[in-house]
């Protein structure tokens, strides 16, 4: 007999034994780690010098304490969505591990925590900055986006594309066209990123009642939108090095990665078969760790030799 999935009721969370591991899933630190990745990469790209340990250590701090505090605000507002998911039903809020109030207080701490690091020890810009992008991820898109718009994803991407750019305020304290441009890529990738997620997960996604893309407009329009989006990415990916912001081994590196996401990509839209969706996304996420590192690999080659 199969059980329907539901929110624990609140008198299972206080009988329930809570640990560190739940607050620290609450987080999502997978995600964290590649957002703090970017992070560090705009950082080195601001400056052809060896950065500060002091401002690398505080920046990425303080960058990653407001994501995370950004991540348990979603995990307190989706706990409903969630437990309707089999993809998130196991997380701590849906299973009754921990409280919303709880989570709450934690993702106060933790913004409290996060900006005054970047205030005091980075500068005003990144803290304000980092703090908007909170309030863009947490709020602007979790709570109305989300729920509103299949192009959700679209609009506020542009909250998990800002690190780049919070990453070279930390050392400039300024805002610069390259790392906009930083910020353009990760804007551009996401929305085939997760939109091969939300085809592979579309069931889950109705059931939810959530308006993702495959859900509204049919899973061949969204998989027609990732060809395209991919087939963008490619070309604004080619932009550092034409406006000489990279050189050769970013240029090999990233059209290399970007052939990879376009063959799955079409793939994706021409042959696919019940896996491809979830290959195309896990490919998604080696594409935007790879083409950071090969950035931070062209910038010290070309400034060392």
């Amino acid at each position: 007999m199969s059980k329907s999935v539901g929110i624990a009721p609140h008198n299972a969370i206080a009988k329930s034994t809570v640990h560190w591991r739940d607050y620290y899933e609450m987080t999502k630190p997978k995600v964290v780690m590649l957002l703090l990745l970017t992070a560090l990469v705009g950082m080195c790209l601001a400056s052809e010098n060896w950065i500060s340990w002091k401002i690398l250590l505080a920046g990425l701090t303080g960058i990653g304490f407001l994501s995370s505090a950004a991540a348990v605000i979603n995990h307190v507002v989706d706990r409903k969505i969630d437990a309707q998911m089999a993809r998130t039903s196991n997380r701590p809020l849906p299973k009754g591990k921990i409280s919303p109030q709880r989570a709450l207080v934690f993702a106060g701490v933790l913004t409290v925590v996060g900006y005054i690091i970047l205030e005091l020890w980075v500068n005003r810009l990144t803290a304000l900055l980092t703090l908007a992008s909170l309030v863009g991820y947490a709020f602007v898109y979790t709570m109305y986006l989300k729920r509103a718009t299949p192009q959700n994803i679209v609009i506020g991407g542009l909250a998990g594309a800002a690190p780049p750019l919070l990453g070279w305020t930390a050392v400039t304290n300024d805002i610069h066209a390259h790392a906009l441009l930083l910020v353009l890529i990760i804007f551009i990738w996401t929305p085939p990123h997760f939109w091969a997620l939300a085809i592979h997960r579309e069931k889950d996604y109705a059931r939810a009642k959530v308006p993702m893309l495959p859900c509204t407009h049919g899973i061949e329009f969204t998989k027609t939108s990732i060809l395209l989006y991919t087939v963008l990415l490619g070309l604004i990916c080619l932009l550092p090095y034409l406006i000489g912001m990279t050189g050769a081994i970013y240029l090999v590196g990233s059209s290399a990665l970007n052939v990879g996401f376009l063959y799955y990509a079409w793939k994706l839209k021409f042959a696919s078969d019940e896996n491809t969706a979830m290959q195309t996304f896990k490919f998604s996420i080696v594409h935007l760790m790879a083409l950071f590192v090969i950035l931070l690999v062209d910038h010290y080659m070309r400034f060392t030799f």
